[in-house]
């Protein structure tokens, strides 16, 4: 993880990124990218990207958004894609077009040594629900932007809101023990999904005109590939493979059963559509 400097505090989230889910991540790239695609849309609607501007793209991943974002600064504006996973980053400069202006970081945004004001937009695809001290991490990439600057990412709404989790999930516990309980302001994916919390976050760290949308979208489990795509997806990738992690066989296979069944009045075609609501969140650096 060459010389990776973080705050102590985000450790765990360091390694888990960089082991074997960060790996899994890594190789279900293409799915993800459209799987998520409504999500990178509306990030960068929101955004309200133009050519010529400096953004940064936190958490960037395996390089989607970070491209995205590049295709509209273009040709003279650069996006700068920061990310703990090496795994993942390995896989967004391979994916990343020569022609775009973007570089890649191995970093925790928490501790990063930004150039002061010199971006013009902080966006981020779900890769800001990760920080221990999410107070200090927004203050230090709020440095970075210019007094004009302006925030937009997404984050999960609360787990009821999200079918898209919860479903197979839920039909996953029918055969195994349940994940431990992630507090409320742990990190994890819904670590956001409070407004409160939010606007306290945000306001701690200096930011203003904070706006929160709530978008309900139904994102295709599937990616167009019916219901074994989408039980392969949720075993794969998330809690669900969470959950099975270390469990016999046997449990695996009738925890799969219960997915599909759980799964199936969602399916469409070769769609499987399961409702999910995320924020998406702006502001303003100053």
């Amino acid at each position: 993880m060459d010389n990776l400097k973080t705050h102590d505090q985000n450790a765990d989230q360091v390694a888990y990124w960089n082991g074997p889910a960060g790996q899994r991540w890594a190789d279900r790239q293409a799915a993800q990218d459209v799987l998520l695609k409504p999500v990178a849309d509306l990030v960068a609607d929101r955004a309200q990207l133009k050519p010529g501007e400096r953004v940064i793209d936190v958490g960037c991943g395996s390089g989607a958004t970070a491209i995205a974002f590049a295709q509209k600064v273009a040709p003279s504006g650069h996006v700068f894609g920061i990310d703990i996973s090496g795994p993942m980053l390995e896989r967004a400069r391979q994916s990343a077009p020569k022609d775009l202006p973007i570089d890649f970081a191995l970093a925790d945004a928490t501790v990063y040594p930004f150039d002061p004001e010199s971006f013009d937009v902080l966006a981020s695809r779900f890769g800001v629900m990760f920080f221990a001290d999410p107070a200090l991490s927004f203050a230090n990439m709020r440095k970075a932007l210019k007094p004009s600057g302006r925030l937009a990412f997404a984050c999960w709404r609360e787990p009821r809101e999200n079918p898209f989790f919860m479903a197979p999930l839920m039909a996953a516990y029918k055969h195994v023990p349940k994940l431990p309980q992630i507090g409320p302001e742990d990190p994890g994916p819904f670590a956001f999904a409070s407004e409160t919390r939010v606007r306290r976050i945000l306001g701690e760290a200096g930011f203003t005109g904070v706006e929160m949308e709530a978008c309900p979208l139904l994102l295709d489990a599937a990616i167009g590939r019916g219901l074994d795509g989408a039980v392969q997806g949720a075993l794969e990738i998330g809690p669900v493979s969470r959950a099975l992690e270390g469990q016999p066989e046997e449990l695996r296979v009738a925890a799969a059963a219960s997915i599909r069944e759980a799964l199936t009045p969602f399916a469409k075609g070769d769609a499987v559509l399961l409702p999910a609501s995320v924020w998406i969140v702006t502001a303003r650096a100053s």
